[in-house]
């Protein structure tokens, strides 16, 4: 019987007459609907025609999470007085309970994926409604883009509907206008928020720090866990309050475990009993429940009893190192939307109160939605995806952000490593295979060429392993972890061996010769116990698959301590770990954040040498190395793969010589022309030209460092060519090779000495040096030298800056104007000094005196 008071009570049932009026005139709508208003159970039992008047339609739902997929499919079913499986199914990769009676089908974005590249037609459905658009998955944004570009070439009969609570519902009107040149899409809105909430702000004690990562301060943790007791004891009902992951999860739990109140953790990996019992209810005299998640209840669910929301404001967003080719977490500040998705849990069955984590200030600073994922994560499998479709480039799909031009170039290398797509781009032969695995491609090559080693069983086995993480209590050794899941016992083991099933089935139809493999070790398939020779045929069939599914994530062990992948990134594993004392590893799971050099190794599996050459055998190279290295050119014959050396061997004089000269010019780069001979001479050379280009400019050469490496062809020719190591360098004459820079070809070379004097005749005969390494040319000269000089000397045309010394060499005086130093600067100098050097000429009028370097005795004497 259908239950039609709880359809009534939800506020969207206003909007569906224009909802169903839209399709009818347009085949498209954006369907925009608060939290708790009844859009993902009440809306597509009407577009089935399951509830009120309009034409029975087969409607198929995508949602993001699996646990969303069920807890629709039930609620829905229940609003129909039926079982999950009749009028109402749901399907999520390796498990469908749907049957020809099904009118509603409720799948995953990833399931819809699947099934637009097997059959893009869809037959038999006639609506798509893609619900929770605002999230911006990658796997829905892609959904959205194909079942445009279908209805837009073989199923203009094909409605389809982007729904969302919060999303920004003009984007995707303007998206699907490609269907239609009338406009864009109608934007149907339902009013009403369930039975509404009310706000709170619970700011966190000062110094609290920023969230990094994925750490996030016990500090702030510790205020959830204390807002969690307050409003327990200010209102009624259930609880339900969201952090950014299981680990936070966890350790709130045990801040809450003297409660007086059942403690549930609800994420994507809890069992299913625990899923079942969060979803179900509490019963009559049970106690009050405090319900711990993850952003997998933000939602499409209704938490029964749930009164009450306390926000942690955080959640984990991927983030991806398209260069290592390393993916991690990042913990972010919650948008508006996602803020507001959360809120809405609180009202879903009468009027609830909600507990932000954070002040009204932070509030106005939020942004408005969540990254797109298409912005920040791998694009491996996208790229696939859009190859499979006929679009390499996804140039012509309906997305609302264009992919980054980095990470699809990150991504087409990866899938033309593995064979998926030709150097055009294009999809091949195996890579439709791959894609119909429905893993990440990586996975599915480790797949389809480690099953025939090792048997299509085991590689599965293992695949299913890295396709969901196991829990960190399962260790970083991933052979461990795999015998661990045989044992079973838990959530995971269980959904581990479903999945292992399906993928062993996928190996078999992608690639039928692979399924029949017995592999090369020996082991007991998926039974519990384990012999030695078992346990170690285990490590190295894990080893395998691993290194097949990541051999840039080979890594060898260094000197010290820690590891070295061949993609050149460091490695280090947690104290204690089992994987220590290998020399070889595969790394299945890492994460390096922004601060570390290191990637931290989550899980792992040992492997030997020639597994990590046969793996990573296409990033194998061997050949001279010659760079500049600790102060000199080493030269070495190198063996690697990747960053990886395997084996070297010192070159002595038959080393490439333009090798050579290239880690040579590296050296003077990094460690400057100091490293040549710079005499006395050589240096005054490169002054006086400096003084010419600064002064006249071309021909005259700028004989700055950067130039001057920059024509090192030019000057430092034909000896750095011959130049073997640094001391050879040191023996250059920097002083002859400038030579080489003059400007011979217009003569004007021959001028040097006339525009930049390396000497001036002074009128006491003296030919002094002028110094020109400052802004101006410095005369450094005796006073008494300079007597009836009254024009100051030039060069090139610029002034010298005359520093007038005392017989003893002192600084007297600095003039660029002898004949104003003469009259007004000298007199007071001559006050100063005769005293002191009463031995030297000081005549009152210096301009008729005779100059001379000597003392008045001498000068008398003649």
């Amino acid at each position: 019987m259908i239950r039609n008071d709880a359809l009534d009570r939800l506020p969207v049932r206003h909007a569906v007459p224009e909802l169903l009026t839209a399709l009818e005139e347009r085949g498209t709508a954006v369907l925009a609907a608060p939290p708790g208003t009844g859009k993902t159970t009440l809306v597509p039992l009407a577009l089935a025609g399951l509830i009120g008047n309009g034409p029975r339609r087969r409607v198929l739902v995508a949602e993001p999470r699996r646990m969303a997929v069920r807890a629709a499919a039930r609620r829905m079913a229940w609003l129909l007085g039926q079982e999950v499986g009749g009028a109402v199914g749901f399907s999520v990769r390796g498990e469908r309970r749907a049957g020809p009676a099904t009118r509603v089908e409720v799948v995953t974005t990833g399931v819809l994926l699947q099934r637009l590249q097997r059959d893009p037609e869809l037959p038999g459905v006639d609506v798509v409604l893609l619900d929770e658009c605002h999230e911006r998955h990658l796997d829905a944004d892609t959904a959205m883009a194909f079942l445009v570009d279908v209805r837009a070439t073989v199923r203009p009969d094909l409605c389809l509907i982007a729904a969302s609570a919060t999303g920004d519902t003009r984007a995707w009107a303007d998206l699907l206008t490609v269907l239609d040149s009338t406009g864009p899409a109608p934007v149907v809105r339902a009013t009403g928020e369930g039975h509404g909430s009310r706000v709170l702000f619970a700011a966190p004690p000062p110094g609290v720090r920023p969230a990094h990562g994925t750490w996030v301060d016990p500090a702030l943790l510790r205020h959830v866990a204390a807002t969690v007791r307050l409003a327990l004891d200010r209102h009624e009902g259930d609880l339900l309050c969201f952090l950014p992951g299981t680990g936070e999860i966890a350790r709130t739990a045990g801040m809450l475990a003297d409660l007086d109140a059942e403690v549930l953790q609800l994420h994507g990996r809890a069992p299913a009993a625990v899923q079942d019992a969060v979803l179900k209810g509490r019963g009559p005299g049970d106690a009050r429940r405090v319900v711990l998640t993850t952003s997998v209840a933000e939602s499409s669910l209704t938490v029964p009893g749930v009164r009450i929301v306390v926000d942690s404001g955080l959640a984990r967003e991927p983030r991806t190192d398209h260069a290592r080719g390393l993916g991690s977490l990042a913990t972010v500040p919650v948008s508006v939307a996602v803020a507001t998705q959360r809120t809405g849990r609180a009202g879903r069955e009468g009027f609830g109160t909600v507990y932000r984590c954070w002040s009204e200030i932070d509030d106005a600073r939020q942004a408005r939605f969540p990254s797109p994922e298409i912005r920040v994560a791998d694009l491996t499998a996208f790229a696939l995806r859009t190859a499979c479709w006929g679009d390499p480039d996804a140039a012509g799909l309906a997305l609302l952000d264009t992919p980054p031009a980095g990470a699809m170039a990150a991504a087409r290398s990866v899938l033309t490593a593995i064979g998926a797509v030709g150097e055009d781009g294009r999809v091949s032969e195996r890579g439709v295979r791959m894609a119909r695995i429905g893993v990440h491609p990586r996975l599915a090559r480790a797949l389809l060429d480690g099953a025939p080693e090792v048997g299509a069983r085991r590689a599965a086995e293992v695949v299913a392993l890295l396709s969901e993480e196991p829990p960190r209590g399962y260790g970083d050794d991933l052979a461990a972890a795999w015998r661990t899941a045989r044992r079973g016992g838990d959530g995971y083991g269980a959904r581990w061996k479903a999945e292992a099933r399906r993928l062993e089935r996928s190996a078999a139809e992608a690639d039928p010769g692979s399924g029949t493999g017995t592999g090369t070790g020996t082991g007991t398939g998926d039974g519990g116990g384990t012999s030695g020779g078992a346990a170690r045929a285990d490590d190295a069939v894990a080893g395998l698959v691993t290194a097949l599914a990541f051999p840039e994530r080979v890594a060898r062990a260094r000197e010290g301590s820690g590891f070295l992948m061949v993609s050149g990134t460091g490695a280090a594993l947690a104290e204690g770990s089992a994987l220590r004392e290998a020399s070889w590893l595969a790394v299945a799971v890492a994460d390096r954040t922004a601060q570390n050099a290191t990637a931290r190794v989550r899980l792992a599996a040992v492997v030997d040498e020639d597994v990590a050459r046969a793996a990573a055998g296409h990033l194998a190279s061997s050949g001279e190395e010659v760079h500049w290295e600790d102060g000199d050119v080493v030269a070495r014959s190198v063996s690697r793969l990747g960053a990886v050396e395997l084996a070297v061997r010192p070159l002595r004089e038959d080393a490439d010589p333009g090798l050579v000269r290239a880690a040579l010019l590296d050296g003077l780069g990094r460690e400057g022309l100091g490293l040549l001979r710079w005499s006395r001479e050589a240096s005054e050379l490169r002054q006086r030209l400096g003084f010419l280009h600064r002064v006249l400019g071309a021909p005259w050469p700028d004989v700055a460092d950067g130039p001057l490496l920059d024509r090192a062809e030019e000057w430092l020719e034909p000896e750095l060519s011959r130049a073997r190591r640094r001391a050879e360098l040191g023996r250059l004459d920097a002083g002859q090779a400038l030579g080489r820079l003059l400007p011979w070809a217009t003569g004007e070379a021959a001028r040097l000495d006339e525009l930049a004097p390396e000497r001036i005749e002074v009128p006491s005969g003296s030919r002094i040096r002028v110094d020109y390494g400052g802004e101006q040319p410095v005369l450094a000269v005796k006073l008494q030298e300079m007597f009836g000089l009254a024009e100051t000397p030039r060069v090139a045309g610029v002034p010298v800056l005359v520093h007038l010394l005392s017989p003893a060499g002192r600084p007297a005086a600095v003039t660029a104007d002898l004949a104003s130093f003469w009259r007004s600067g000298y007199p007071s100098v001559r006050a100063e000094l005769r005293g002191r050097y009463p031995k030297h000429p000081w005549p009152e009028d210096p301009g008729a005196a005779q100059p001379t370097r000597h003392t008045s005795a001498r000068l008398r004497r003649g």
